[in-house]
């Protein structure tokens, strides 16, 4: 397993682009199964999960092609004809759980495993399974598997997610656009990456009201037809930039290739922290504060404060002049990064759903462990600031969110080496 050796602290500065959105690009690529004839995705990130993404949708028979230069993911489900999913694939990751969805609309028809992802937080699919039951499709539970069936008309019907869940949203959305007579969903995400598959689908030739809303309906259209699509910036990068500027007094940052409108309140929370921030139509300028005030959050679903913000905030948080309070509503086990973090010196108390954070003091470098993605960069912006050596170990989980992170990092001033 490779893991990062960095020096600091060091402060950042220069241009820093942000990359493709791997949580919007997923969709994307299922609902072009969808398609009689290829489609084209642009700006998709060279990021582990995608490379996973191609090997499960080349299990159906689908062509799939990835040109890594130019960043564009062809599809051409011409010759689709297997409708399974296997283990093997699905559990590296979550979101290969969109087959299940795509293939029941695509054939009516799907065999797909139970996901896996990161280890943290119960995170069930009993939503998605339940939305498409009251859509009218047979579910049942074989040996890990979901096996899904329909025929050619599903009478549709409404079904309300309690709670809104952006992953079962994206899964009813690709189930329903060619099978259900009329399917409305109540309480559906709102996320940037929901409203791009669903403009994405109505390009496609889909009949989809409500984009953008939490009442999403959907009417059943013939066919769909292959296109050109280009995927959004990645929100969570672009926000984990900003704090990565933030936190040395002497950094200043320019990011570009961003969508400034996709990130809900985060920016509104930000700029109490003292940092001055210049947001243009495609770039955000961050110049950061002498000194960094404390700024309690509470995460929420879109446009709340996003809950894969969570780590990187509260690793800001301990050089605050300080104490804050960060509070998890979204996935409350979500602190594995803590007691990480207080072996480079952070002083952090957690209980239940919310650590307590008395900023101000320095961070010593140490060997440290990342257990899921976030947490994994949360320890890369401490390693950042703290004095002398760390080590962030199990960078894996990196390499299946952001897209040569040492290497974008390294061109800006950090100290970051990748060592098997």
């Amino acid at each position: 397993m490779d893991k990062f050796i960095i020096e600091g602290p060091t402060p950042l500065q220069g241009t820093l682009p942000v990359s493709g959105s791997k949580n919007a690009a997923l969709p994307l690529m299922a609902a072009a199964l969808l398609a009689d004839s290829p489609t084209r995705i642009h700006h998709v990130p060279r990021l582990r999960d995608i490379y996973t993404f191609c090997n499960v949708i080349r299990v159906t028979g689908t062509h799939v092609l990835f040109d890594e230069d130019e960043g564009v993911v062809t599809i051409d489900p011409s010759n689709l004809a297997h409708v399974e999913s296997p283990y093997e694939l699905v559990r590296k990751m979550r979101a290969s759980f969109y087959m299940l969805g795509a293939l029941l609309g695509r054939t009516g028809r799907a065999r797909v495993s139970l996901p896996g992802g990161c280890a943290w937080g119960p995170r069930p699919v009993d939503l998605h399974l339940k939305g498409m039951e009251e859509m009218g499709a047979r579910i049942e539970l074989e040996s890990g598997y979901v096996v899904a069936e329909s025929g050619d008309l599903l009478e549709g019907g409404r079904f309300t997610l309690k709670p809104s869940s952006v992953g079962a949203t994206i899964n009813l959305v690709l189930a329903s656009v060619l099978r259900a007579k009329k399917f409305t969903i109540h309480n559906a995400a709102k996320e940037p990456d929901v409203v791009l598959l669903c403009k994405a689908l109505v390009k496609m030739g889909a009949d989809i009201e409500g984009i953008g809303s939490n009442t999403l309906t959907i009417r059943k259209v013939n066919s769909l037809s292959g296109t050109t699509l280009h995927n959004s910036p990645d929100r969570i990068e672009t926000g984990t930039f900003m704090i990565a500027a933030a936190m040395h007094p002497e950094s200043d940052v320019t990011l570009t290739n961003t969508s400034p409108e996709d990130l809900g309140v985060f920016p509104e929370y930000f700029e109490k922290t003292g940092a001055e921030v210049e947001f243009n139509e495609t770039s955000i300028r961050v110049k950061a504060p002498e000194t960094i005030r404390p700024m309690p959050v509470e995460t929420a679903i879109y446009p709340g404060f996003p809950t894969d913000l969570q780590a990187q905030w509260s690793t800001m948080m301990t050089q605050a002049k300080g104490r804050s309070a960060v509070t998890d509503n979204v996935y409350p086990d979500r602190f594995s990064y803590v007691p990480e973090l207080k072996r480079l010196g952070a002083s952090m108390q957690l209980s239940g759903n919310t650590v307590e954070i008395d900023g101000g003091n320095s961070l010593t470098g140490a060997s440290v462990m990342s257990t899921d993605l976030r947490a994994s960069v949360s320890l890369v912006l401490a390693g950042m600031i703290a004095k002398g050596q760390t080590e962030v170990l199990r960078v894996y989980h990196l390499d299946r969110g952001y897209e040569n992170l040492e290497k974008k990092l390294n061109r800006i001033g950090a100290d970051i080496l990748r060592v098997s």
